[in-house]
């Protein structure tokens, strides 16, 4: 019997982290987000369209690397929180206040609710003009939650900049990625770079459209390739649609 009652208490204590480790595409409670197992500020950053500095800051959190199961973290700023923008600017959020939230409610327009992000404007997308990052057959890249796409190519052949922005990740702390970088471009539009062989560029520093920023590679891959993905409020946008005709 006792044998019983101690296996019964260990699968309750392992059945929260089960769920969490099963759990898919991250999802945010309002302005915030309960981490779960296998989150890093990184993939947080890349999840809701967010610098992972930025999200580091709002929380006060010294150490990127230090996060916890269970910890809630803001992932989008308040009122007054300074944000970074694509081109490196530090601006504060613009948020509507209590009373014109009240009022929004009044007027029907349902400002008073948690809403869904949205899908960037078609002008913000255009307004990007974006090119292709890189030379290569292109195909739709397949995996587990992949939404971009795969251009195949040759070791060491330039990889660049697909729109103006801002370094907000290079590295290679995100499995499955390799050498990574992440550029984000306004506040909603980010563009992610993936299995490069080396990486040509720094977090924080400011790139142009058409800038080499790394070479293509096999990290974290079986075949020389550059993984490419356009992310709008910090979700997969149809990349191939949003590139211009090869």
């Amino acid at each position: 019997m006792k044998f019983f009652s101690t296996m019964l208490v260990r699968i309750a204590l392992a059945l929260p982290l089960l769920l969490l480790g099963c759990a898919g595409q991250p999802t945010a409670n309002g302005d915030f987000y309960t981490v779960r197992s296998g989150d890093t500020l990184y993939s947080l950053g890349r999840a809701f369209g967010q610098s992972y500095h930025d999200i580091a800051a709002w929380n006060k959190i010294s150490d990127k690397d230090e996060i916890q199961v269970g910890q809630v973290l803001r992932i989008r700023p308040s009122a007054t929180a300074p944000v970074t923008s694509g081109t490196g600017d530090t601006r504060v959020a613009a948020r509507k206040s209590a009373p014109a939230k009240r009022k929004a409610a009044q007027d029907g327009d349902g400002a008073s609710d948690p809403q869904p992000p949205e899908a960037p404007a078609a002008g913000e997308l255009a307004s990007m003009n974006w090119m292709w990052p890189a030379q290569g057959r292109a195909t739709a890249a397949s995996g587990h939650n992949l939404k971009g796409i795969d251009i195949a190519g040759s070791a060491g052949q330039p990889v660049w900049a697909s729109a103006a922005g801002k370094v907000t990740y290079a590295g290679h702390g995100i499995r499955g990625y390799g050498n990574l970088i992440i550029i984000k471009h306004s506040r909603s539009l980010l563009s992610v770079y993936a299995h490069n062989k080396a990486i040509m560029v720094t977090e924080g520093q400011t790139v142009n459209r058409g800038q080499q920023i790394a070479q293509m590679g096999d990290t974290d891959s079986s075949t020389v390739k550059l993984y490419f993905e356009i992310r709008g409020n910090g979700k997969p946008l149809n990349t191939l649609a949003i590139l211009p005709k090869q």
